[in-house]
């Protein structure tokens, strides 16, 4: 009986094939298949230990669209993302610059720069009550040297910015990492030769770090700003959505609909609201990537 033939490539063919699987089926069970509980949820009355006890179609969808508290939280989660995601970028863009420059201080920076990544953003919330706080607070106190008062806890602009602040503290050195290993690429001959033509770093940074890195500096910002839309921990931990709900992100909101009230039905619709606005985001960033790379 004549053997059978085995093509060089065929094993190989296969085999990425298998090795693609584990991920697959990851995706599969921790993305499409909780969707699609929360969609079907989302058209149901939940009730914690009965289960479903009615379908009521869009009802819940209209209910989160017609709520002001739903708005407010998109608008104040809005806030938070305008204002930590560029800050966050410049600041890490320029320490990554300054590093990659050689400066004396670099290697200690790195060290000190990338350990709040390692804290977890519950502590970090708890971490800002104590120095935020009015009573004792480390911030009130040296600015209270200077003659400044800020009622950093007890109004909606000093807690959002007080969270806003730890954000920043936290995820800026993300951006430091990956726009490092993005200048880290850049040979080093076309640093000599802008440096020529510039007056100083600073003009050299603008005209050729930023173009060049901008691929990869894309990537922190695609990566931060959907980081920062689900931000949970930080501003919870710091003034559990007050005073009153003016400091609630969404995600503070959906959980307290969800998990406290126990409102699954509104729960989900709003969750499935979010997902679609925050799609109809990234296609308009995807879009102006493209046009910004082509």
């Amino acid at each position: 009986m004549k053997a059978k033939h085995v093509r060089p490539g065929e094993y190989g063919a296969v085999f990425k094939y298998v090795l693609l699987l584990p991920a697959v089926l990851w995706v599969v069970a921790f993305t499409f298949v909780p969707l699609i509980f929360v969609i079907h949820y989302s058209l149901a009355n939940y009730v914690l230990g009965l289960g479903i006890t009615d379908y009521v179609g869009l009802e819940n969808y209209a209910d989160v669209l017609a709520s002001d508290r739903f708005w407010h939280s998109i608008m104040v989660t809005a806030a938070y993302v305008a204002i930590s995601v560029p800050i966050e970028v410049v600041l890490g863009f320029t320490a990554a610059w300054l590093v990659n420059l050689g400066a004396p201080w670099s290697y200690g920076f790195r060290t000190v720069i990338g350990t709040p990544l390692f804290t977890m953003e519950v502590a970090i919330g708890y971490l800002g009550v104590t120095l935020f706080s009015s009573q004792g607070g480390l911030v009130p106190a040296v600015l209270g040297l200077a003659g400044v008062h800020v009622p950093w806890l007890s109004t909606a602009w000093g807690g959002i910015a007080a969270a806003i602040l730890l954000d920043i503290w936290r995820w800026t050195s993300f951006v430091f990492v990956i726009v490092l290993a993005g200048l880290a690429g850049i040979s080093s001959d076309l640093y000599d030769a802008a440096i020529l033509d510039a007056r100083n770093h600073w003009q050299v940074m603008w005209r050729l770090g930023v173009p060049l890195a901008w691929p990869v500096t894309t990537i922190a910002i695609l990566l931060r700003t959907v980081e920062c839309l689900k931000v949970f921990a930080i501003p919870y931990a710091l003034t559990t959505g007050g005073p009153g709900t003016s400091t609630e992100v969404f995600s503070a909101m959906d959980y307290l609909t969800t998990v406290q009230f126990f409102n699954f039905g509104q729960g989900s619709a709003m969750g499935v609201i979010f997902l679609v606005m925050v799609a109809a985001l990234l296609t308009v960033f995807f879009k102006q990537m493209r046009k910004r790379l082509a």
